[in-house]
């Protein structure tokens, strides 16, 4: 257990809520934590900040925010009769204030790179697990909770459901940050109208209204931030310079790379090493968005050709062209490209796959079914809001939205 501090009523001064209050001693020593420190200098919206410059925001800003929101979530569920216990009040704080402190470097580029098929939740659990051992299994109910594994199943919604505490913080400070007014949406309203039925987390019908709202602020932030067609290309475009930087030290290449990053690069990391291997979560939590960056700005003059352009190309912003459409591309089209990007760059045909970028995103607004958002009704029933909504085409938004998109050095264009 770590010493104690003396003075644990601190209150922090958040531009999106105003004054914050830490409610607990424990709340407090976990947030005092290097493994939650080290989400200060993990932004929370990647590379957006190259498209929207003021998205500077942090995943420790995030976490603090969403914590907030989930007191006073508890609150007004305690205010309409519904029994949750101090414990139970700690464990789901605990739950959300932590529930990204697995989240790597810049967004999820860490996780799709140079680790193989972790998740950041997967990582988020380790770390957990961790913490509750150093503060004497004081978070067993907060890992519970996080796990979907606590007896009152409406907790475990709060942190993780189609309308959670994590989802309504994000999408009010990445507008705030970004200005992008279209995700604005009013918190205070839809939190006086939480209410639990049947141990599940259900909005009274007078919200119904702003309920659709959030989900309309959340399609439009995100076709207009987190998929932005510029953010998307930054956010591959740094995926594939980690997976070259890999590929060259797992072959035997020097470069440059804070100790780290380049345990990273220089060892094949799974699952189960996470889990066995202390020496993997060690470097992990000494991992940032500062290693990452640094070891751009360093790789701009590697000599080879494709971790140079890459890491040059972010830095400085020449970010490649991206050409988005709901169609599959032409295979010849592609194949064109292809075979400029080769000849430009003197590359093989097997490392052409770095700078002509040909893939998909969809993105779900809403889906429907066991995770739906409940109206609950005047007569007491509770009804999936895709059946009683008369404001939005809830049928079309749960629907994937698929676009295909191909991205590749504007130089190809005029050459």
């Amino acid at each position: 257990m770590s010493s104690r501090n003396v003075n644990k009523r601190k209150i922090f001064n958040d531009p999106v809520y105003g004054f914050v209050s830490i409610p607990d001693e424990l709340i407090f020593d976990l947030i005092e934590h290097r493994s939650f420190q080290r989400l200060r200098r993990i932004k929370q919206l990647g590379l957006t900040h190259l498209v929207y410059p003021g998205a500077l925001h942090t995943r420790f800003q995030h976490s603090l925010g969403a914590m907030h929101l989930t007191s006073k979530a508890i609150n007004e569920l305690r205010f309409k009769g519904h029994n949750i216990s101090d414990d139970e009040r700690l464990g789901v704080l605990i739950a959300m204030l932590l529930h990204d402190v697995g989240h790597g470097p810049y967004s999820h580029a860490l996780e799709n790179s140079i680790v193989e098929n972790v998740s950041h939740e997967q990582i988020s659990r380790l770390i957990m697990n961790q913490l509750n051992d150093t503060y004497d299994n004081s978070l067993y109910i907060a890992i519970k909770i996080f796990n979907d594994s606590h007896e009152k199943k409406f907790l475990h919604k709060l942190v993780s459901g189609q309308f959670d505490m994590d989802r309504l913080d994000y999408l009010k400070r990445d507008s705030y940050f970004t200005g992008v007014s279209e995700g604005t949406v009013n918190y205070e309203r839809l939190l006086s109208m939480l209410n639990v039925v049947n141990d599940d987390l259900v909005i009274e019908a007078k919200g119904i209204y702003s309920i659709e709202k959030f989900i309309t602020a959340r399609r439009l932030m995100y076709w207009q931030v987190y998929l932005h067609k510029t953010v998307l290309v930054a956010e591959y475009m740094i995926m594939k310079v980690l997976k070259r930087a890999k590929q060259l030290s797992l072959n035997g290449v020097k470069l440059f790379a804070t100790p780290a990053l380049e345990f990273f690069l220089k060892n094949k990391i799974f699952l189960n090493d996470f889990e066995n291997n202390s020496e993997v979560i060690e470097n992990f939590l000494k991992l940032d968005d500062y290693d990452i960056s640094t070891s751009m700005k360093i790789w701009i003059n590697h000599p080879d050709t494709i971790l140079s352009y890459l890491s040059n190309s972010i830095i400085n912003r020449k970010l490649f062209r991206i050409i988005l459409q709901n169609e599959k591309f032409d295979k010849q089209y592609v194949e064109d490209v292809v075979l400029k990007t080769m000849k430009m760059f003197n590359i093989p045909r097997e490392d052409a796959h770095y700078l002509v970028i040909h893939d998909q995103t969809s993105n779900y607004v809403y889906k429907p079914g066991t995770n739906k958002i409940g109206i609950l009704q005047k007569n007491g029933t509770v009804e999936d809001i895709a059946d009683v909504s008369d404001q939005l085409n809830i049928s079309l938004l749960a629907k994937p939205t698929t676009k295909h998109f191909i991205s590749y050095p504007k130089e190809i264009i005029s050459w």
